[in-house]
């Protein structure tokens, strides 16, 4: 066995079910020395657009050759693919369903299979619903242990697998305009407009008939006020002050707005 790689979790099985513990359990019995980081298992209940969101924004934060395990599956089960991508700087392995669209979208694959070998799965008549725990977290773990990536199954074109369309952002006369593609913890409204758009301008953000102005900081604005800014993650979000913007402003995914410059705020 090869020297041994980090394997990330993600999914939005939370902590309440032993889910997530018997995935590490089937990690740990073909290699109990794997260092396992979670990345985050409070996704959303099926919401494969925020688990996109999150693995893109933390794929460049790890060692080359980390192995990223994604289960985020409503179509568990089903005709879907299983699947396990090369990167240049890692992988990732979960079903095909566009969770992994945000990465692919940054990173070019350089091989992609689609996992039909039972010899690296936990069972050769995995589970209708878990396919986590029977086919996902052993192909992880054995891949994350020096396993080739062509050995889990046949190769598939890039070209084909599942891209989630959250929408693209656009320019138009007054300035850029986007969507919610993501709403975190603290009901921070998180667009799809890219940092650049707003870099070095005045600028504002139009919602819901609301006019919000672009800031550098939270104390910008009053407590309880709302916010404009760049998130840490990259992307132009909207914030309240010490508050939650999605409660407060009752906006939701995949909402549309509007960055405006200057001249129109």
């Amino acid at each position: 066995m090869s020297q041994s790689k980090i394997l990330t979790l993600l999914s939005d099985f939370g902590d309440h079910d032993v889910y997530v513990g018997v995935m590490k359990g089937v990690i740990t019995q073909i290699n109990p020395n794997l260092t396992l980081i979670d990345l985050t298992h409070q996704i959303p209940p099926q919401n494969i657009a925020a688990a996109r969101f999150c693995l893109m924004n933390a794929y460049d934060y790890f060692p080359k050759g980390t192995v990223h395990l994604a289960v985020v599956d409503p179509g568990v089960g089903s005709q879907r693919r299983a699947i396990a991508v090369k990167l240049g700087h890692g992988y990732l392995v979960g079903p095909d369903n566009g969770i992994f669209s945000g990465i692919i979208s940054q990173h070019s694959v350089i091989t992609a299979v689609e996992l039909t070998n039972i010899n690296f799965w936990r069972t050769s008549q995995p589970s209708s619903t878990f396919h986590g725990r029977d086919i996902f977290a052993p192909v992880a773990a054995h891949l994350a242990s020096g396993v080739n990536l062509q050995e889990l199954g046949r190769e598939i074109n890039p070209e084909t697998l599942v891209k989630l369309d959250i929408g693209e952002c656009w320019e138009n006369t007054n300035g850029v305009a986007g969507c919610i593609q993501y709403i975190d913890h603290f009901g921070n409204l998180v667009s799809n407009i890219p940092a650049r758009y707003v870099k070095s301008k005045t600028w504002c953000m139009q919602v819901k008939g609301l006019t919000i102005p672009g800031c550098a900081a939270y104390s910008d604005v009053q407590v309880g006020e709302a916010l404009a800014l760049v998130g840490s993650h990259g992307w132009v979000e909207i914030a309240i002050n010490g508050g939650n913007a999605q409660i407060q402003l009752q906006v939701n995914w995949q909402d549309g707005l509007q960055v405006l410059f200057l001249q129109s705020c």
